[in-house]
């Protein structure tokens, strides 16, 4: 017989997690690392929730294995493919993990079952993060916009520094642009990557993560970060227009996002001096991208960052110069490495 486990012991490193609820709901959020082999698809699902609802729920039960007994060497098929302790999990722990729960176990598949499903856990995900405390010291990128912060963090990270990537979490660039060409995540799921990473790097001697403002596109991030960003140490990152602006044609591939970059400028147009908003929309008529983004460079993202980084005092930071992405990389694990706080950290040694 199938056993249920509580929340908290569904630790993605030890068991292989498997949805079995519907595409649809997959996509909309699930527990981080697994997978989906749904008992019935969305029209399927559609078919027993009418059911439920207008007849009796002894009906939609009836249809329900009807659908599910047809699928079903396919679906234990599925199963016998993946490796590890299987665990299972529907949206509250109820009929569909239970019926896949039980014939899997019935099939020599060795199975257990989450107790209260996705809901369970998203409501466990908001209690720790209401109570989280990010024992690491912070170092904060900063820099204006186009220097390459996340492909910084992602270079460091590949090299095996401890960096949270709020924005590749988000997908989200963070700015009124910051979705083109993007599928940014909801809350929940954005919620849901945070605390993973952040439990993982919390016997990290220090972070890295990107300076990022309380809201990302439609995220939130929790307080407790953004407190952790106020009072970390900041990195501000200075780098020529040239290199900005050809970091930006390549990340944002505005050719081919033209509409959503225009929809996005008229956004903000308000917020810029006329003589030059009218000049960019003339330039975009033209699709010159490039000095689109220099004009937003120079007349609307640089005094903003300039104001930013006037905020923090001169013990709480320190500008870099470099030439490129590369040379940023450069600079940052030198001045990481220069601080006494975190010598002795193995990976200072590299």
């Amino acid at each position: 017989m199938f056993k249920d486990i509580m929340i908290d012991q569904c630790d993605i490193n030890n068991y292989t997690f498997v949805d079995v609820r519907s595409p649809s709901e997959y996509r909309e959020m699930t527990i981080p690392g697994s997978m989906n082999i749904p008992v019935f698809n969305d029209e399927e699902r559609a078919e027993v929730g009418t059911l439920y609802k207008q007849v009796s729920k002894e009906r939609a039960t009836e249809r329900g294995l009807e659908i599910f007994s047809g699928k079903l060497p396919d679906f234990i098929k599925e199963f016998k493919k993946l490796d590890g302790e299987i665990v299972v999990f529907c949206w509250r722990g109820g009929m569909r993990s239970k019926a896949a729960a039980t014939f899997l176990d019935l099939m020599g598949v060795k199975t257990s079952r989450v107790q209260g499903g996705v809901r369970a856990y998203r409501q466990w995900v908001l209690k720790e993060l209401e109570t989280f405390e990010v024992k690491p010291e912070a170092f904060v990128l900063n820099g204006g916009t186009g220097i390459g912060k996340t492909a910084i963090l992602k270079q460091l990270h590949k090299e095996g520094y401890p960096v949270l990537d709020i924005e590749t979490l988000a997908n989200h660039r963070g700015s009124i642009f910051g979705q083109i060409g993007l599928t940014p995540r909801n809350q929940k799921t954005f919620d849901s990557f945070l605390l993973q990473d952040l439990m993982e790097l919390q016997e990290s001697p220090f972070i890295l993560f990107e300076a990022e403002s309380k809201r990302i596109g439609k995220l939130l991030l929790p307080d407790f970060l953004v407190g952790k960003k106020e009072n970390g140490f900041h990195i501000f990152i200075e780098m020529p227009m040239k290199e900005r602006v050809k970091h930006l044609l390549n990340e944002y591939r505005l050719h081919e996002h033209h509409d959503e970059f225009a929809e996005a400028f008229r956004c903000i147009k308000r917020r810029i001096h006329s003589p030059v908003a009218n000049q960019i929309e003339s330039e975009l008529k033209e699709k010159n991208y490039e000095r689109i983004l220099e004009l937003l460079l120079e007349y609307y993202y640089d005094p903003r960052y300039s104001h930013t980084a006037s905020q923090y005092p001169e013990d709480q930071k320190v500008t870099l110069k470099a030439g490129s992405i590369e040379e940023a990389c450069v600079e940052v694990k030198k001045f990481v490495k220069s601080c006494a706080s975190i010598h002795g950290n193995p990976i200072l040694q590299r």
